[in-house]
């Protein structure tokens, strides 16, 4: 290993590396995801309702087209990002989902069971609140927008809270909110696929078996998989399954366990080390820097690949494809509400209400049912108060339901109306959530001193 020949990098790169790594230390801040989300918002709603309204409109309608091998491929930016870019946040979905399955909230059923009830409840309750007020055929098909929970948005509400807030209750809120994406899911594949075409079938299958080969023989280099990744996108998409879902299949594919071979990382490490331990102090400062780099890519490459992409595509999505999302799909002109228009008023009324009251009430009152017949127990540190904070922080819909409200309505004022409700109920949801968590945050505060 000593004979190992390494290139030391120059300032520059050590330079560059430190402002990389403080960087992503800040893009991990799950509260700074939702102050993105929020800008975002913000930009839309100001641009669609201002002078340059019908510019923003088109913007997103512009045509993308592409041409090769005798196949053309047309499509508009709202499409890109609705259904190309939205592919990477289900993959980072589908691998926090495997993640937590294999080691994490969702290992263990009787530690998953809490946040499974609660997460059932918490999308039972709001599409019961939706159907009692919109119970006719042409508003009932939008009953699964208000069943959604942010993620990124309720974990980073939980995170303002400081550390007050117990950690078992932000590993429920985490993993209910994982359940939720999962029932999200699966609602999406039965409910809002456009029929089911058997001749996209044979080339998803192609690409399932052509990703589970190359992880059996064990290449774990990104770029290798984009194409089978792209093959089961166009599958899924022919099939008439929406075809951004080929992300949380990739993700639920994608190895919870570190490489067979980790001969490679470990004598990086090992060299790294070597270094540090016989470090001099005449030596430069650019050899103590470069060892600290090989030790955290080797760390990386030990690390299992879900993990490792996770961390990787986390900033993307959170920072890069949310924001783009929310800028492409929020932004609402309220003139076009039109709150007189009978079916936009119980849309408005059934998505709104869904989200701010059914689902914390769904969620506390399944948990508690759940609690009180002996199914699951509450965690240690986890009271009955937090769960009504976890209730609330669930009421925040947004991202996912948005996303679910554009392929359930397909009439733009009726879509108008769903999104109006979504970003009320989200933010009325948001509001009452930061209240009460900073009440029992000050309740705590003063009970301590009491005591004290």
């Amino acid at each position: 290993m000593k004979n190992m020949s390494h290139r030391l990098p120059n300032r520059a790169s050590v330079f560059a590396e430190k402002i990389f790594s403080s960087c992503r230390n800040l893009l991990h801040i799950e509260a700074m995801a939702g102050v993105a989300l929020v800008i975002a918002t913000m930009v839309a709603l100001i641009l669609a309702n201002s002078t340059y309204g019908t510019a923003y409109q088109n913007f997103w309608q512009q045509k993308i087209s592409i041409e090769a091998f005798g196949y053309s491929f047309s499509k508009d930016l709202h499409f890109l990002v609705n259904d190309g870019l939205m592919t990477l946040f289900f993959l980072v979905a589908g691998m926090e989902i495997r993640r937590e399955i294999y080691d994490g909230a969702l290992s263990k059923f009787r530690q998953a069971l809490l946040p499974l009830v609660a997460a059932v409840g918490g999308v039972i309750m709001p599409a019961i609140i939706y159907f009692s007020i919109n119970h006719g055929p042409e508003t009932s098909h939008g009953w699964a927008v208000p069943t959604a929970t942010d993620i990124a948005f309720a974990i980073g509400i939980l995170a303002l809270l400081g550390k007050s807030v117990p950690n078992n209750l932000r590993i429920v809120l985490l993993a209910l909110a994982t359940i939720d994406d999962i029932i999200a899911i699966l609602i999406i594949a039965i409910f809002y696929s456009n029929g089911f075409d058997v001749t996209g079938l044979p080339i998803a299958c192609l690409a399932i078996i052509i990703l589970v080969f190359l992880q059996w023989i064990g290449i774990n280099s990104a770029l290798v998989y984009v194409l089978p990744a792209a093959l089961l996108w166009l599958g899924l998409m022919i099939c008439g399954i929406h075809p951004s879902l080929s992300g949380v299949i990739l993700g639920l594919l994608t190895p919870a366990l570190a490489p067979r071979s980790l001969i490679a990382p470990v004598d990086r490490l090992s060299y790294a080390l070597e270094i540090l331990k016989n470090e001099k102090p005449e030596d430069s400062a650019l050899k103590h820097q470069f060892a600290l780099l090989e030790i955290r890519k080797s760390e990386a490459a030990i690390d299992a690949p879900v993990s490792r992409l996770v961390n990787a595509l986390s900033p993307w999505v959170l920072f890069v494809i949310m924001p783009l999302f929310a800028l492409a799909n929020a932004g609402i002109n309220i003139s076009n509400v039109d709150f007189a228009d009978h079916f936009s008023f119980i849309i408005i009324a059934g998505t709104g209400l869904g989200l701010a009251i059914g689902k914390p009430l769904g969620i506390v009152l399944i948990s508690f049912l759940a609690v009180r017949f002996g199914l699951c127990n509450l965690p240690s540190g986890v009271n009955w108060r937090g769960m009504i904070l976890v209730g609330l922080l669930g009421g925040i819909g947004f991202t996912m339901a948005i996303f679910t409200g554009t392929l359930a309505f397909n009439d733009p004022r009726q879509l108008e109306a769903a999104k109006f409700a979504i970003l009320c109920g989200s933010l009325v949801s948001a509001i009452f959530g930061l209240s009460y968590g900073l009440w029992l945050k000050f309740r705590k505060h003063h009970r301590t001193r009491e005591a004290g």
